[in-house]
Parts: structure tokens; sequence; C-alpha cells
């Protein structure tokens, strides 16, 4: 008995062992550390030496196996990893990468074998799972049924974060959406709205510590999209795959993979500020094109008259009214929206495709994604659904010169609607076309998968404006939001420059917009996307000052070069942006009082450039101003205002 007893005293310290392995950053600041313990995998990360993520859960549970305890050690192999590439649709037009990986080979009990690897670059982690075929006769394939990452933050941490909604609710059933409302500031503890946890990406103010981004990116038809889980004080956040009952119903909320086989990335951002949340490339670093580009796609400004004029402007000769204001603005496309295949027919459509060219203006149709994962009523139906649909259809907007479609309407991020997104984009691109997603999820990386992708709605945009005085009385606040979540992870198609001052046709009737002009021009410098809409209408030719419509006219929609300057989320932004040689600083004010800054912007030291600010009557004004040999200015902002500095 008491050798017996001696041997457990023995194994005990054994059984607690922990093993781990570290990773730096390349300039040494963020350290990720990985350990076993108890048979259960963990991370955490230290940023300056300052916890940001506390130990988190890592693993999965799968159809042939459980790769999330009863875990052990096998090996692990360090390297480095550079990439150098150029990226026309997103913040910034060249990334040189470089990060410090591992791979870390873990089994378990059954011998079964899982490596994870973390991507450690200086501000970025980015982290997946790849599933072994351990022996010849194991499964080709499986189903991952669960996962344990987890996300676990320092107390007292709040959140600027978007609940995920039930599914099959909302406009025609047709959530989750991604368009919920963002929490500002609130606790951890805070739960979600609906009881499903919130969506991606996820902005975390860790106190006097700094900030944290979490997201996920390389989603495609590879997997399901994540979410995360209501906030647990043990476990913290984790991920969360999609609810049964999205897509109508059908379709797995697992996801598949064929093995040996790869998770997407999981991405966490971190910074002492904001400027590594609002600058990060970590949704493009770890990906690769999954084809090459047809043609060379044109950015540029779209006319579209649903926002204001609505489903009775899908007419021939609304149309054309919008397609010349396209022309006198100098912008590229014109959008046609919802029902134009019953209210304006396809000769006509040609008709008026072939018009908008003798402008110089391609137009854009918009489209439902399909006709059975909601109640959506817009038609066209049935056009984007399946391959010979899409080919048939695609070939046809070819040959009349069409350049883009928007499609509307997906049932959520179970992986045969991913399944659809990719489908959809690659079948266009044989036809040179661009697409632009409404209704629909995140984006994860599709700028750097998809070579002919534009932007994705996936917040609660600009027709919120429209519809809701609340949703016009938030818009300050979410515009200077987004740039630090939403935006920072993907492109944002908001839907609209809006210079009406009241949502109607006349511009006398309804509700208000509740912020200056300045602050709408600005924005479309804010709203990151390579396709731009300026929600510009007839009436505006006659009603705004000349200097509003000459910066309307000349403002670009892609970027080079993307700085941080100065700003707090839901409160104000301010951001450099470079086209070529040129800059353009812009900012958005959502505070209730004049916003005086002063702005340190060596890259134009002793440059005397035009200032646009909120003038007599919310309109614009320009003065010429010039920055001191550092580079420094003095800028105020109005209540729900902006400017411009170019």
């Amino acid at each position: 008995m008491r050798n017996r007893l001696l041997w457990i005293m023995m194994l005990c310290p054994l059984m607690t062992m922990a093993e781990s392995r570290k990773v730096y950053s390349p300039d040494g600041k963020l350290v990720v550390e990985v350990k076993v313990e108890n048979g259960i995998a963990k991370y955490d990360a230290h940023y300056e030496g300052v916890e940001m993520i506390r130990p988190s859960r890592l693993g999965l549970e799968t159809s042939i196996g459980d790769y999330s305890d009863h875990l052990s050690f096998v090996k692990s192999e360090e390297r480095v990893v550079e990439k150098h590439y150029d990226i026309s649709r997103t913040k910034t037009s060249h990334v040189d990468f470089k990060a410090n990986a591992i791979d870390i080979t873990l089994q378990n009990e059954r011998r079964q074998q899982m490596v994870v690897t973390f991507l450690v670059a200086n501000n970025d982690i980015a982290f997946r799972y790849t599933i072994l075929r351990n022996e010849k006769n194991d499964p080709q394939s499986i189903v991952v049924k669960e996962e344990d990452t987890a996300f676990r933050l320092p107390e007292g941490t709040t959140t600027f974060i978007s609940p995920q909604s039930h599914p099959m609710i909302g406009f025609a059933r047709t959530k989750p959406s991604y368009e919920e409302v963002f929490s500002n500031d609130a606790p951890m503890t805070k739960k979600s709205m609906y009881g499903h946890g919130y969506t991606f990406p996820a902005l975390f103010h860790v106190g006097n510590k700094g900030w944290v981004l979490v997201s996920e990116t390389g989603v495609a038809s590879n997997y399901v999209g994540a979410h995360l889980s209501d906030y647990d004080k043990e476990d913290g956040y984790e991920i969360a795959y999609p609810m049964e009952g999205e897509s109508n119903g059908l379709g797995s909320e697992h996801a598949g993979i064929a093995l040996p086989g790869s998770t997407p990335w999981r991405t966490i951002t971190i910074g002492k500020d904001l400027k590594p949340i609002v600058e990060t490339t970590i949704p493009f670093d770890p990906l690769d094109p999954l084809y090459e580009a047809s043609q060379t796609y044109q950015p540029g400004r779209y006319t579209w008259s649903w926002l204001i004029w609505q489903d009775q402007s899908c007419n021939y000769d609304d149309q054309v009214t919008f397609i010349d204001l396209a022309a006198k603005m100098g912008y590229e496309y014109c959008l046609v929206d919802a029902w134009w295949d019953t209210n304006i027919g396809r000769e006509k459509i040609a008709e008026l495709s072939k018009y908008a060219q003798s402008k110089g203006v391609s137009l854009l149709l918009w489209y439902n994604s399909n006709g059975y994962a909601n109640d959506a009523p817009q038609g066209p139906f049935n056009c984007m659904n399946t391959s010979l649909a899409r080919n048939r259809e695609m070939a046809w907007m070819q040959r009349i010169g069409i350049k883009g479609i928007k499609v509307d309407f997906f049932g959520g991020d179970k992986q045969h609607t991913l399944q659809l997104y990719e489908d959809i984009l690659s079948d266009a691109n044989r036809y040179g076309l661009q697409c632009i997603f409404h209704g629909c999820t995140l984006p994860r990386g599709w700028e750097r998968l998809f070579p002919n992708y534009v932007a994705s709605e996936a917040v609660l945009a600009s027709e919120n404006v429209f519809f809701d005085p609340n949703a016009a009385k938030r818009e300050a606040f979410d515009l200077t939001l987004h740039p630090f979540c939403r935006n920072a992870v993907g492109s944002m198609d908001w839907g609209g420059t809006i210079m009406n001052r009241y949502m109607s046709k006349d511009n006398k009737s309804r509700h208000s917009r509740q912020t200056t002009d300045m602050f709408e021009i600005a924005s479309a410098i804010i709203v990151q996307t390579s396709v731009q809409c300026m929600a510009v209408q007839p009436n505006n030719l006659q009603e705004l000052p000349q200097v509003e419509l000459d910066l309307l006219k000349s403002l670009p929609t892609t970027w080079d070069e993307t700085r941080f300057i100065d700003g707090y989320p839901g409160k104000y932004v301010v951001l450099a942006r470079r086209h070529g040689n040129q800059w353009y600083i812009a900012g958005l004010n959502a505070e209730n009082e004049v916003k005086r800054l002063s702005l340190d912007l060596p890259m134009l030291q002793g440059q005397t450039v035009n200032y646009y600010t909120d003038g007599p009557g919310l309109y614009a004004q320009v003065q010429k101003v010039k920055y001191d040999k550092k580079g420094r200015i003095k800028i105020e902002m109005q209540p729900n205002g902006g400017f411009i500095l170019k």
C-alpha cells in the first residue's frame, strides 16, 4: 500500500506539468504563449509585458474525435513568414508583411494529431487549426461540430460589439444580416440582445492598457462563418457556429473539411492606441488570391435612385435621370435597383445600358440572391443561385455592357451559403463583373481572395437613415465607430453620401438628416470602399453651393496608404488617406459640441492646402491654410460636422 501511495505521489506532478511554447513578434513587443496543462491547450497574449488576452482555450470537436481535451505536445516548429503583395481595393495598395510563426502539433488520447499555427506580427495575431490524416484508413473528410476557441479579455474591458440576431426575423425573414446596433463602451457582462452572442468584428477597450480587435478571415466555401458567444466569466467569448434556423433551416450549421484540412484564421489586433486597429492588414495577410482577375476592374462612384426615390423610381425615365446625374458629376456608374426585370424589362435594360455608355457611364444591376432562403419579394429571382442561371445571366450582362452586380438577401452563415458567395464571385469574374453584396455576411478577407469583389453592406447602413429618424440621429455615431471595427476588417458599402437635407424626393418633407454637409462629404473618405455610392440627387445640382459640388466630383475611392490621426470610437475620427501623391485628411465629429484639435501631419510640413469645413447654414466653406514646419495644424469640427484638408 505504501509503495502504491509513493507511486501516486510521484505521478501527480507529472499529471499537472505544463508544456509551453512562445512566439514573439518581429519587434519583440507582442508575445503569444501556447500551453498545454492537464490535457487542455490554451494561449495568451502580452503586449509590452501587459496581458491583453488572458489564458484562453484552444481546440475542436469533430466527427472523428475530440481535439479539445486530453491533449499533449508532439512537436513544434518555428519559421519566419514574409509576404509582399499589392492589393487594390482596401486601405492600402501595397503590403509588406512579416511575422514569426509557430506550428504546434498536438495529439489527443486516440493519438489523432492536430497542428495549431500562430502567426505573430508586430500588432497582429492570426491562428488556425489543421487536422491531419494520420493513417491511410482514416476518413478523408470530417465534420467540425464545435470549436472551443475562446477570447478572454482582462477584467474591466468594455465593448463595441453588435449582437447576432435570431434567425429568420426582420424584413421578409432575411436576418441574420449583420445589421444590428453596436454597443458603446458597454461592460462585457451585458448580455446580447437576442441571446446568440455577437458578430465579428468585435472591438474591446482594455482600459488604459489599450485596444483589441477580434475577427476571422479566409472564410468562403471552405467553412462556416462564425461569430462570438455571449460572455462567460470563466471562459470569456467562445467561437460559435451558425444557428440551425438560418437559411430557412436548410443546410448544416457545422463545417465540413477534407483531410488534411484547415479552419479559417482567427485574428487578433492589439495596440496601446487605436492606430494598429485602424491600419491593420491582418484580414488579408495570411491569404492568397483564389483566382486571377479576368481584367482590370475600374473603381469609381455611382448614383442610386432607390435610396431617396425608393421602389417607384425603378423605371426607365427615372434611371435616365440618374444616369444623366452621374454623367454631370463625372461618376463612373449608376446602380439600377430591384424590380428592374418587371418594371423596365430586359430589352429596355439593354437600351438603357447603351444610353448610359453614350454618356460615359456604366450600369450596375441589382439581383435577389435566390428564392428559397427567405421571403424577400424583390426580383429578379433565380438568376444567381445556380451555375446554369448565373452563366446565362452574366453572359447577357457582358453582351450589353453591364459592369457590376449588387446581390442582396442572403440566408446566414452556413457553409452552403458561403459557397454561394464564392460561386457568384468566381463566375462573375469570367464575365468581367464586379460584385457588391447587401443583406449579407461580413467579408472575411475577400478583397484578397476575390479580385472582382468590391464591398459588402453587413452594417446598419444608410437606408436606415431614410427609414428611421432614430437611425438618422445615430448616423454620426455609426460613422465615427466603423473605422475602428467594421470598416477596419473589410470594405463597407454604407450605401450613400446623402446630400438631401430631408429624406424625401422633394427635399422638404419627412424627417431631416442630422449631419452637416461637410460630415456627409467627409464620410466618403472615411468610409472605405473602391466603388463608392454618392447618393446625390438631381435637385442637389441646383441646391448645393459650387464648392460642395466641386468637392463631390473630385473625391477618389482607392487609397495607396491610410494613417490613423486621432479619434475615439463613436465620438470622432480623423484619418489621412493618400491617393497617388495627394493626401486627403478627413474628420467626423459625433459629439454635441465643437471639437478643436491640433493635428500632427509631418508628411505635409510647410504645405498650403484647401481646408473644407462647415460654414453658415450647415453648408461647406473653403479657405487656404498652411501647415507649420513640423506639419502641425489646428482644425475644428462642428457638432455632427466634418472637415477635409486636401
